[in-house]
C-alpha cells in the first residue's frame, strides 16, 4: 500500500517546527528518522493531514554530557548514539541499542522517535524508565519536562501532545557501584522481544543501596518496580540467581499483564520474564559490586 496524501514542511528551526505543527489543528505528525511512522502510513494506519519534518533544525542533532546527565537531541541517530564514546557513559544504552532492530534501521532512527513511539515491545522506553530519565517536550507555550514514569500512558500512547515535539532525552550517567543487566528474548534478531528485562543496581561498600527492574514486551508500556528491599533480602545469599527465582517468578505475575498472542501465551511471556529477572538482577548487583559475589 502507500500512504495517503499529507502536506510536508521542512521547518529550519525548532521555533518554526513548533508554529507549523500548531498550524495543523491536531492532524500533524511530527517526522524525525522516520523508521516507526513510515511504515504506519505505508499500512494506512495512520493519515495525518502534514508531517512535519525536524531534521532541517540543527540544533536538535545533538548528543552532549553535561555533569551528570547525558543530553539526546530529537534527531540523533540511534548509531551516532551506539558510537559515540560519550554515550558510554550510560552503559544501559549500549547495552539496549544493539537490540534495537537492525543496524540499517538504527542507521536513521532516532532515540527519541523510539521513546515517542512509545511501542510496548521496544526496548529504549524500558531503558528510560529503569534510569529514570527525564524527557524535554517543546510546544507553543514553551519547553517542559516530563519524567519517564509519566511519560508513557499507553501503548504508543505519550504525554506529548498534539501540538508538541518531544526535543531530547536527559539519562543520568553511571556512578561508582552502578551495576545494568539488559536481556530479552525474540523470534530473530531485531524481532520485537517476546519479553526483556532491564536492570539497575547501586551498591555502597558492596550492601544494595538501590534496585530497579523495568521489563518490557510484556505489558502495554514499559513496566517498572523498586525491588531494593526484595534484592537486600536475598543478597548475601552464595547463588543469588537462584536465591531470586521465586521472587521472579512473583516479579512476572505482577507485572506481564499482557494478553497471549500468536508468539507466546502470558503464561510463557511470564516465565520467560521471570528467568531474564533473575539473571539480569544478579548479574546488576555483581557488576554494582566489581565482580564480587
Amino acid at each position: 500500500m502507500k500512504a495517503a496524501p499529507f502536506a510536508y514542511v521542512r521547518p529550519a528551526t525548532l521555533d518554526d517546527a513548533v508554529a507549523e505543527l500548531a498550524a495543523t489543528d491536531g492532524e500533524g505528525k511530527v517526522l524525525a528518522g522516520g523508521q516507526s511512522l513510515v511504515p504506519v502510513l505505508a499500512m494506512r494506519l495512520g493519515r495525518p493531514g502534514t508531517l512535519v519534518d525536524i531534521n532541517g533544525a540543527a540544533d536538535l542533532r545533538t548528543l552532549t554530557r553535561t555533569g551528570s546527565v547525558l543530553r539526546i537531541g530529537a534527531t540523533t541517530r540511534q548509531r551516532e548514539a551506539e558510537r559515540n564514546p560519550a554515550a558510554a557513559d550510560v552503559p544501559l544504552l549500549g547495552m539496549a541499542l544493539p537490540f534495537v532492530g537492525h543496524r540499517e534501521l538504527r542507521s536513521r532512527g532516532t532515540i527519541c522517535g523510539s521513546l515517542a513511539h512509545a511501542d510496548p515491545g521496544a526496548e529504549l522506553p524500558a531503558v528510560a524508565s529503569c534510569l529514570g530519565a527525564v524527557l524535554e517536550v517543546t510546544g507553543p507555550s514553551g519547553r517542559r519536562t516530563v519524567s519517564a514514569s509519566e511519560f508513557f500512558l499507553g501503548a504508543m500512547t505519550t504525554g506529548v501532545g498534539v501540538d508538541e515535539i518531544l526535543t531530547a532525552a536527559e539519562f543520568p550517567v553511571a556512578r561508582p557501584g552502578d551495576g545494568y543487566g539488559f536481556a530479552e528474548i525474540a523470534r530473530r534478531h531485531g524481532d520485537y522481544a517476546l519479553a526483556g528485562v532491564v536492570t539497575r543496581v547501586r551498591s555502597v561498600d558492596g550492601a544494595v543501596h538501590e534496585a530497579v527492574i523495568s521489563g518490557f514486551g510484556i505489558s502495554d508500556r514499559a513496566v517498572t518496580r523498586d525491588v531494593t528491599e526484595l534484592l537486600r533480602s536475598v543478597a548475601d545469599q552464595s547463588d543469588l540467581e537462584a536465591a531470586l527465582r521465586p521472587a521472579a517468578q512473583d516479579l512476572a505475575r505482577d507485572m506481564v499483564d499482557t494478553a497471549g498472542d500468536s508468539h507466546a501465551s502470558q503464561g510463557y511471556r511470564r516465565r520467560l520474564f521471570a528467568v531474564l529477572a533473575g539473571r539480569e538482577l544478579a548479574q546488576a548487583y555483581r557488576r554494582s559490586t566489581g565482580g564480587r559475589p
